[in-house]
């Protein structure tokens, strides 16, 4: 069997070809691959059957932060976000409510969504940085008396022009080079950059200090330490290997169905959530407790995180 494939030829034209379907469709999370009634990542033709396959064309996050939904609309569920400088492989655009609509995977951990397009731009040069504490404000000059262009997110990716004293220059301001890292770095402490969203507003979908939920929190954290972690906490569950409780300890991660916290210490969990409406640090046990009068009886999964610390 063959499909049609849409892709970008020489000088961005688009082009089409085929390619041959082998083997069966089968059931795939549609959450971490791009696939929908109508098209599908044509890296998929050989597991899933689509009427077209699309080829992705790369694009970056050019604001602060884009939601990323669930369908093209602006009232749709919030699945995710994408951050500045994260890039984006683009499937689809469509016109839709609240204007242009690209629907694409995100690159840093595979989540595929809807983005305003408006929110998109060219690649450009490779970040060579990114930012390394839970906010990150920008300086018109190297001055911390000078005004402020933005504040950057946690994980977002940066070229850094130069050098100047105790500040990087990047296109568009200046930040201290305390606030920044290589990317690849592996250095950031999870627990201490959890902390640092203690008192966030609890969001859904959200990854940033302006608001976050239980799984986008021990994304950030885990991510700024350099260790991959996927966006959902049952994928988090799934992802790291599953330890004995009376081994837990301070950096692990501890999972509910539905719900995802790190470890402060072996008896304290810090986490998004939607009960107290915000990032805490509370007693395990207390959670526990809730969660079990509230009918969950399930017990809480330990998983513990590459970076975790004795």
């Amino acid at each position: 069997m063959t499909a049609s494939v849409i892709g970008n030829g020489p000088g961005g034209r688009p082009r089409t070809r085929q390619a041959r379907i082998a083997g069966p469709s089968r059931l795939i999370d549609r959450r971490v691959n791009a696939i929908r009634s109508d098209l599908a990542d044509a890296r998929l033709a050989d597991v899933a059957i689509a009427p077209r396959y699309a080829e992705g064309v790369f694009q970056r996050c050019d604001v602060m932060v884009a939601t990323l939904r669930s369908a093209p609309a602006a009232g749709a569920v919030a699945v995710s976000e994408l951050l500045f400088g994260e890039a984006f492989a683009v499937f689809d655009v469509v016109s839709g409510d609240g204007g242009r609509w690209a629907w694409g995977q995100c690159l840093h951990d595979g989540y595929v969504g809807w983005v305003c397009a408006d929110a998109l731009g060219a690649m450009g040069r490779a970040a060579s940085h990114s930012v390394a504490v839970p906010a990150a404000t920008v300086f018109a000059a190297a001055d911390i008396k000078s005004p402020v262009v933005r504040t950057l997110p946690l994980n977002a990716r940066l070229a850094v022009d130069a050098v100047a004293g105790d500040f990087v220059a990047v296109h568009g301001g200046f930040l201290s080079a305390r606030h920044v890292a290589p990317i690849g770095a592996t250095s950031g402490d999870p627990v201490a950059l959890a902390l640092g969203f203690v008192g966030t507003p609890y969001v859904w979908g959200g990854r940033t200090r302006g608001g976050i939920d239980c799984s986008g929190l021990t994304q950030a954290v885990l991510g700024a330490a350099g260790v991959f972690c996927p966006r959902d906490s049952d994928q988090q569950a799934a992802a790291f290997a599953r330890i004995d409780p009376a081994a837990r300890r301070r950096g692990d991660l501890v999972t509910f169905p539905g719900h995802v916290g790190i470890l402060a210490d072996a008896d304290t969990l810090i986490h998004a959530n939607a009960h107290w409406m915000a990032t805490v640090v509370e007693p395990l046990a207390a959670v526990v407790a809730r969660l079990a009068a509230s009918g969950m009886h399930r017990p809480p999964l330990t998983a513990a995180s590459p970076c975790s610390a004795g």
